[in-house]
């Protein structure tokens, strides 16, 4: 499989998800030696606003700005409109086809990317809602949807990552959360449903990978970082 050309350090986007810009600071502080994209959510965002992001983007990272829009089409449309000379690389939204152009109408050079299935999210939950298919099938079906809207690319598993590859090729970005480390480390009230490895996830076809509490919770932090990139790196050049 042809892989994108990023460089390593790009390719963890580490979760700042964290209650405080001072916090998130240190986190970069700690980090920036082995990695240079970072996603700040929801909480962060609320905490800092914008100061954090033009703070990260400031030392010369790339920052993802992760708030899943979802709103009626003209308050994406004006939400993207603030993000986009920011020189934030992604954001990402959730939502039906009128949400989705409406943000790729004012995205500028910002990268717009479609959550497809929340990496929370499992069949039991798709039964729940009274879907009857798989959450892979659900996955293709909005990753192709938003691809042919115009996004650049999605947020999904690496489990439906390949999937995704052998359909869709090449002209989309893929983004993969629920990342967890080879060897075991126990993960605080662990959330995530649809998890695999970074080397897994590389395999399978994703571009980027976000890593949070897999690396915040660590002893080591950056050893958790370079073992991933390790990973990473042998799955790039086989």
């Amino acid at each position: 499989m042809a892989h994108k050309d990023i460089p390593l350090n790009e390719r963890i986007i580490f979760a700042l998800d964290v209650d405080s810009p001072d916090l998130a600071q240190e986190w970069v502080k700690r980090l920036e030696s082995h990695v240079k994209f970072y996603k700040v959510g929801l909480q962060l965002f609320l905490a800092g606003w914008f100061p954090i992001v033009d703070w990260i983007t400031g030392r010369g990272h790339k920052v993802m700005v992760d708030l899943k829009f979802f709103d009626i089409p003209e308050t994406v449309a004006l939400s993207v409109r603030q993000l986009r000379d920011r020189n934030v690389t992604f954001t990402t939204v959730h939502g039906n086809d009128p949400i989705i152009r409406a943000a790729v109408r004012e995205k500028g050079a910002l990268k717009i990317l479609a959550v497809t299935v929340l990496t929370s999210f499992g069949e039991d939950d798709m039964r729940e809602m009274g879907f009857t298919g798989k959450v892979e099938d659900l996955v293709l079906l909005r990753a192709r949807r938003a691809l042919q809207l115009g996004c650049d690319g999605v947020v999904s598993s690496g489990l439906e990552a390949k999937r995704l590859r052998d359909d869709l090729g090449q002209n989309l970005l893929i983004v993969t959360p629920g990342i967890r480390p080879g060897r075991n480390i126990e993960i605080q009230e662990d959330d995530q449903k649809r998890i695999m490895t970074a080397q897994k996830a590389i395999v399978n076809g994703a571009d980027f990978i976000v890593v949070g509490r897999p690396i915040a919770q660590a002893k080591d932090p950056i050893a958790v970082v370079e073992s991933m990139q390790s990973e990473m790196e042998k799955s790039l050049s086989s």
